[in-house]
């Protein structure tokens, strides 16, 4: 333990140790946060910091539960000496051991980033558990497996994913119980030909590794139904792949295949077979026009075969290209060049002789934090952060660069650039506009280096290279705004650039509260070199809308100039020469920073400036919540620009309840905000953005700011309501939360930490199931379907759920649900997958009441995600349906051509023949 906390005495250390844990076991023991640890035979010490401790101290105690735990979760983001002494524990006092979880990744980097966990071995004595079936090593940082794993003959399930793994030893034969094998995102250069061993086998993934072969020995695998080798560098495959008689999933997409063995068309069972983005120029036919192929980004058929060429004249292979999902996170880019889509909405087309040897590119999407996007004071930010690395490379020739994003409403004298960072700081890239659709854009540039990339929409900025002779630079987006360069102004060739900003008029006269009041656009003047020209530069700028050169009183005319340094605003109107005319304003200056000017009738405009400034560059926001109404213990907070907030809340309020909390907080954009659940509710703990109870985020009006809170409570809530309030801060939290609703208006403040606190109401719950958590599963009566194609009941659907098993997140998208909301309902049922499943599909349908295709579109959903059986089972429902209804129009005679059979009447209704 002494070096575990270095520096204090070893008795004081395990007497501080043993003190910490006994707390979680008097927890674990009697609070009402027992669930969160010790749950029937489920041990969780992967929620809460300190784990290792908690268990050791758990093992030295042997109190009676642990005698039954079954399934452990620990999480390895600890010191390594401590979870190494922590796991040799473990085979004495958890032997029967049915689960472990030594998984990283729970926590995150300042960017929101994973991080892998602290494990590089494990102890030899975790051979020991006899009964373990499933052992979980992701997001760590092995480099080779441990020997101990090779000793459970018992394992089921083994899951490698995200480790720095560069193989698999031949000793893996012997694991002869094993049917699960995820190898996901590590190294793997080569594979065991005793893999071929693991007759039981049934799904194994080794996608988005560095494979070039795979051994023939995998043709043995008799019970294989999945086999997943995506996203590596194969160039060709075994023919024996196609005694693989029980497959049904085989996954092959961005790799170089050029050929494919010709019996996986013969295999019996497959229903899906992934050839995306390879090299295949010819298929056999049988794959070529069988329904589970996919075949999308191959040269078939593209171009005719190419004669050989003479022995000295080398061929030029075809640029290969590549679409990535969105669980992919690197690719390989050649001397030959590719073309590469990810699926996060973004292109790049490396050209060939772009790079001398093979290099392996590394993308990532950012959220955007104010420590990675940097935005000016009029800037608004259209997407989130791309990465990709490696930083700096030299490339011989420039990449092209395709960001999707979505184009602002407002437009007017403001353009859209790809920014990037370099040489720590931030450059604007030259930016074309390619329109997708109407509402989508792709933003394209040519990538000098690899950095971070975002999309930012700024005013327009114009530039000019200024000579020694002189120049004229005018803004393109307001007429009349210019500066003349006379010849002297400089020695050497300088950069000098504009942007000009429009203020409404409107709302200054509501900030000055002078009905009189207007300003000219605001001039941004920048330039590279020396801080002043060595002439003085003439600056034009139109005079305040409404005051012309004839009628101006020459004493409400400010010029105003904002010092760089200080960042205050000076009056320099006597300074300068002003000439006017009719309508522009005239004056020389040598140094080049904002001018503004001013017609107000103010005697000192400094600090009125100030606020207009302000104004103009902070871009309003709102904040609404809201709770659900069928789980009140789920609260959606949705950060939306204010002109939106009316048309979200009559949206939102059939699914959530309103009017309570509904009033909306106004915030600024950009900005970190902290939310604090008072007065008895609390932030589940175990999202990934939740610091001490409070969830932490950064809003921008431009993004999709949604986030769902979980709040639990330790009240008894079948006894009792629960009454709260969420409070909003901005910056660093307060020491104090106010508590009372009206001491919290009196501490209002545009500046202040605190913003504003809504109330929360918390229903009793009734009956011994209503937890909100998924058991209590009450729902809306369902009208899916309608009656000549036939209805889906409550009940129906339940079947199409029990099905469905871990495929339903493919079919949730497929149905067109968000990706957010399928990580909600996954974080929100983490344990329960039925829960998970059921939850998805009936809030689908509960969307779909009345509206006609729902089932249809159920239907298709199923066929995408490549459950043809589930799609073959709601047919059938639905055939039964409309046998039965136009059995029972027949025999009332309301048929087409039956009125005349014996035993109708014509004035027979719909509610009598129903009767």
């Amino acid at each position: 333990m002494a070096a575990v906390l270095e520096g204090l005495e070893a008795e004081e250390t395990a007497a501080a140790a043993e003190d910490a844990a006994r707390s979680v076991v008097e927890a674990v023991d009697s609070s009402p946060g027992a669930p969160f640890l010790l749950v029937g035979n489920q041990l969780n010490l992967d929620l809460h910091p300190g784990g290792c401790h908690r268990l050791q101290y758990l093992c030295s105690q042997q109190p009676p539960q642990l005698l039954l735990v079954e399934f452990l979760r620990l999480s390895t983001h600890e010191d390594p000496q401590l979870l190494g002494d922590t796991l040799a524990q473990v085979p004495w006092s958890l032997l029967p051991l049915r689960s472990l979880v030594l998984k990283g990744g729970q926590s995150r980097g300042a960017l929101g980033a994973c991080l892998h966990g602290t494990l590089t071995t494990l102890p030899v004595g975790l051979s020991d558990l006899a009964c373990l079936a499933h052992l979980d090593l992701s997001f760590n940082r092995l480099e080779m497996l441990p020997a101990c794993v090779l000793e459970l003959r018992s394992l089921d399930a083994l899951l490698l994913s995200h480790n720095h793994l560069s193989e698999l030893p031949e000793a893996l034969g012997a694991l002869h119980t094993l049917t699960f094998l995820t190898v996901t995102h590590n190294r793997l250069e080569r594979l065991p030909t005793t893999l071929g061993s693991l007759s039981s086998l049934q799904r194994l993934d080794l996608s988005e590794n560095l494979l070039d072969a795979i051994p023939s020995e995998v043709g043995d695998l008799s019970n294989l139904s999945e086999l997943n080798l995506a996203s590596n560098r194969l160039c060709y495959l075994p023919a024996s792949l196609a005694g693989l008689r029980s497959l049904r999933l085989l996954v092959l997409h961005s790799n170089l295949l050029t050929s494919v063995p010709a019996g996986l068309a013969h295999l019996p069972l497959i229903t899906r077979l992934d050839l995306r983005d390879n090299q295949l120029r010819d298929l056999p036919a049988e794959l070529l026009d069988a329904p589970f192929v996919r075949l999308q980004g191959n040269p078939l058929g593209e171009a005719s075969p190419v004669p050989p060429s003479p022995p000295d004249v080398a061929q030029i292979p075809e640029m290969p290209r590549l679409f990535l999902t969105s669980d992919l996170d690197s690719f390989l880019v050649t001397p030959h060049g590719c073309s590469v889509t990810l699926a996060c909405g973004v292109r790049l087309q490396f050209p060939a002789g772009a790079t001398t040897t093979p290099i392996t590119i590394h993308y990532r999407r950012w959220l955007p934090e104010p420590g990675l996007v940097s935005l000016g004071p009029h800037d608004f930010l259209l997407s989130g952060v791309l990465e990709l690395q490696p930083h700096g490379v030299a490339f011989q020739q420039d990449v092209s660069l395709w960001l999707l994003f979505v184009p602002p409403r407002v437009r007017r004298c403001r353009e859209v650039v790809v920014r990037t960072r370099g040489d720590n700081s931030w450059n604007d890239l030259e930016t074309h506009l390619e329109e997708e659709a109407p509402k989508r854009l792709w933003a394209r540039c040519q990538v000098p280096h690899f950095s971070w990339f975002l999309v930012v929409l700024r005013p327009v900025s114009n530039a000019c290279l200024l000579p020694p002779e002189g120049a004229l630079l005018c803004s393109s987006g307001h007429p009349g705004v210019k500066v003349t360069f006379p010849a002297g102004a400089t020695e050497e060739p300088r950069q000098v650039s504009m942007q000009v900003v429009h203020m409404a008029g409107v709302e200054l006269r509501a900030l000055l509260e002078e009905s009189e009041a207007a300003v000219s656009p605001l001039l941004c003047l920048s330039q590279s070199g020396p801080p002043s020209f060595l002439q003085p530069v003439t600056v034009q700028l139109p005079l305040p809308p409404g005051v012309t050169g004839f009628s101006l009183d020459r004493s409400h005319l400010h010029l105003l100039y904002r010092t760089p340094l200080t960042a205050t605003w000076d009056d320099i109107t006597t300074q300068v020469a002003l000439e006017l005319t009719h309508l522009y304003a005239r004056f020389q200056v040598t140094h080049f920073s904002w001018y503004w000017l001013w017609y107000t009738t103010k005697n000192c405009v400094g600090g009125l400036a100030r606020k207009a400034w302000e104004r103009l560059r902070l871009h309003r926001v709102n904040l609404i919540a809201l709770q659900r109404r069928r789980d009140p213990e789920q609260v959606l907070l949705q950060c939306l620009p204010r002109n939106k907030v009316d048309a979200t809340l009559g949206r939102l309020l059939d699914r959530y309840r309103g009017p309570e909390p509904s009033e909306t907080v106004e915030m600024f954009e950009g900005e970190k905000f902290f939310a604090a659940f008072e007065r008895g509710i609390d932030v589940d703990a175990d999202r990934p953005d939740c610091v001490d109870g409070r969830i932490c985020f950064v809003f921008y009006s431009h993004l999709r700011n949604a986030k769902e809170v979980y709040i639990t409570t330790a009240l008894d809530r079948e006894a009792q309501a629960v009454r709260g309030q969420v409070s909003f801060y901005r910056g660093s939290l307060p020491t104090e939360v106010p508590q009372e609703a009206e001491a919290a208006r009196q501490r209002k403040g545009m500046d202040a930490l605190w913003m504003a606190t809504l109330p929360i109401k918390l229903p009793r719950l009734r009956g011994p199931q209503g937890n909100g958590r998924g058991t209590d599963f009450s729902l809306m009566p369902l009208n899916l379907g309608d009656a000549e194609t036939g209805f889906l009941t409550q009940s129906n659907l339940l079947s199409v759920a029990s099905r469905l098993g871990p495929d339903w997140p493919a079919v949730g998208l497929h149905l067109g649900m968000p990706y957010r909301e399928l990580q909600r309902i996954r974080h929100e049922f983490r344990d329960d997958l039925d829960g998970q499943i059921r939850h998805m599909l009936f809030s689908w349908a509960e969307r779909q009441t009345g509206r006609p295709g729902a089932v249809g579109h159920l239907v298709k959903a199923l066929e995408q995600s490549d459950r043809q059986d589930v799609a073959e089972e709601v047919c059938a429902i639905l055939e039964l349906g409309r046998h039965k209804y136009q059995d029972s129009i027949r025999r009332t005679g309301l048929a087409p051509g039956d009125s005349d059979l014996p035993g109708t009447s014509a004035s027979q209704t719909p509610e009598s023949a129903q009767a």
